[in-house]
This record gives structure tokens, C-alpha cells and sequence, in this order.
């Protein structure tokens, strides 16, 4: 029977890859997004599940922070649909991290380095198929990266095509997106045999914990509701959005055919949507009229 939890839901996401019982989880998620030659062995949850904060929570709770055996810092956080500013707000988390780790009293050399990775179920970079972006620090001419500095993760979940009849042989990072957007699909049994190793079982431990513990389970259900509401939200202010862009393009085209004074874009952007109707409405009439 499909166990129905999907780790895209932020209580879910948070249970699996922020709780210290199942950091081999975090673990392999972390190693398969920064595939480098030391993996990861170790890390320290440091803003570690807590069932109060999503009790309390009216926003989406989204991420997690840890330092692993290296000393880097990491952010690590699922988006249901991509907001404006994600890319500044990623590189303002992984600065932060980066000048939190400077006490008193501590020298630069110490400062390690800080990374910020966003698992997005949306199309962030409409213009490549690529679907894994890092972002560094890199000198233009001869590509030297500067040591110890900031990276962005961007992973763009949609642009991944991936068969459960092949999983098993792909790469880890494609194991883990499928286990993002399908785990929802299958039976614990079946994700056993899908995606083998010690990291994947510690995260379909979890979900099946989710499944089967009553509280832990309202709780999800809850927090996918919230998050169909994010999104319907976000979906109406889109469209909204594009009205708004529509009805000001005609407002300037009438404005012209009229030989009035065209109104700025931005200045008719600024405009509610039903103002801008009732503007375009007029603009209309007085066409009307000049063409009897």
C-alpha cells in the first residue's frame, strides 16, 4: 500500500532531513547535491526538528541548518513554487551563515565555508534544462575559486525525468529527487528496493512513521493543506499580475490612439486591477465616441 506522505510537505521535509535520529539522511542528501571527492561523514542539526514550531506555524516551515564534520555551514530548504527574490534571499542565507561563524576574538582564517541549497518543485531558469545550478565564488579570467567562500545550490525538480524501472542505476542526486517527488507513490517496501543504502532506508523509515503515527499524520495533512493554499494564493496573484500588465499595455495603446498623454508602465502597474478596468472601460467609451 503507497505510504501518501510526500517529503515535499514541510513537516515532512523537516522530519526527515532535521531530525538527529536520521541524520544519515541529511547526510546523504548533503553528499549527493556537493558530490566531493571527502564526502560528508557527520553533521550537527542545528535548528533540529521540533513538532511546536509547525503547531504554531502560519507560514511555510521550510528549512534546515547544520554544520557537518568540516566545519561548513549549511542551509538546506524545499520550495513548493518559486517567489521573487529566491536566488538574493539563498545568497543572503549562506552570508549569514558565513559571518555568524566570526565570534569575538576569532580570526578570518577561521571562517569556513557556507552553503545555501533550495530543492524548488517549479522552473526556476526557464531558458536551460539544466537542472542542478551551483553558484561560487570564481575569478572570471582563470576560473580560480576563492577558498572557503559561499556557494548557492539551485535543483529545479520538475526538469528531472526519472523511471522507477531505472532508479536504482541513476545517480544519487536523481535517487533523492525521486524520492522528493514520488516517495508519496509507493509502499516502504517498494522504496526499499528502489533506492538501496543506509541513507535512503533512515529517510523511508520516517515517512512510514508519518503514515502510521495518528498525530504525526493530522499534523501532515494540515500542513498540506497550507501549502495548497500557498500556492493557490501565489497562482491568483500570477495571474492577477499578468491581468495588471495587459490591461495597462491597452490603456497606453488607447491612450495613444486618443493623442493623450501615454501614462507610465510602472505608474499604471502601481494601479489596483479593478481601477485599471475601470480606466480601460473609459478609454474604450471615449473610442467609441470619436469613431461615430
Amino acid at each position: 500500500m503507497a505510504l501518501g506522505i510526500s517529503p515535499l510537505v514541510d513537516f515532512a521535509f523537516k522530519m526527515i532531513f532535521g531530525s538527529p535520529e536520521s541524520a544519515q539522511a541529511l547526510i546523504g542528501l548533503l553528499n549527493a547535491v556537493l558530490d566531493r571527492d571527502s564526502p560528508i561523514t557527520e553533521v550537527e542539526i542545528l535548528n533540529p526538528f521540533n513538532y511546536q514550531e509547525f503547531a504554531d506555524a502560519k507560514q511555510i516551515v521550510l528549512d534546515v541548518r547544520a554544520r557537518d564534520d568540516l566545519g561548513r555551514s549549511v542551509n538546506v530548504e524545499m520550495q513548493v513554487a518559486r517567489a521573487s527574490g529566491l536566488l538574493q534571499r539563498m545568497t543572503y542565507y549562506a552570508c549569514s551563515l558565513y559571518t555568524d561563524q566570526l565570534e569575538r576574538g576569532n580570526e578570518y582564517w577561521t571562517l569556513r565555508p557556507a552553503i545555501s541549497i533550495c530543492f524548488l518543485n517549479d522552473w526556476l531558469f526557464r531558458d536551460t534544462a539544466q537542472q542542478h545550478h551551483r553558484f561560487e565564488q570564481t575569478d572570471r579570467a582563470s576560473g580560480r575559486r576563492l577558498p572557503a567562500g559561499i556557494e548557492v545550490h539551485t535543483i529545479e525538480l520538475p526538469k528531472y525525468n526519472l523511471l522507477a524501472e531505472t532508479i536504482s542505476r541513476a545517480s544519487r542526486i536523481e535517487q533523492w529527487v525521486f524520492f522528493l517527488l514520488r516517495a508519496d507513490r509507493y509502499s516502504a517496501a517498494e522504496l526499499q528496493a528502489m533506492l538501496p543504502g543506509l541513507e535512503f532506508h533512515a529517510a523511508i523509515s520516517v515517512v512510514e512513521r508519518i503514515a502510521s503515527k495518528t498525530e504525526d499524520r493530522v499534523m501532515y495533512d494540515q500542513r498540506e493543506k497550507a501549502i495548497r493554499d500557498q500556492q493557490w494564493l501565489l497562482s491568483s496573484a500570477r495571474q492577477e499580475g499578468e491581468q495588471a500588465g495587459v490591461l495597462a499595455g491597452q490603456i497606453q495603446l488607447l491612450q495613444r490612439l486618443l493623442q493623450q498623454p501615454e501614462q507610465p508602465l510602472e505608474e499604471l502597474l502601481q494601479l489596483p486591477t479593478e481601477k485599471l478596468t475601470a480606466q480601460h472601460a473609459d478609454l474604450q467609451s471615449q473610442t467609441r465616441l470619436r469613431n461615430t
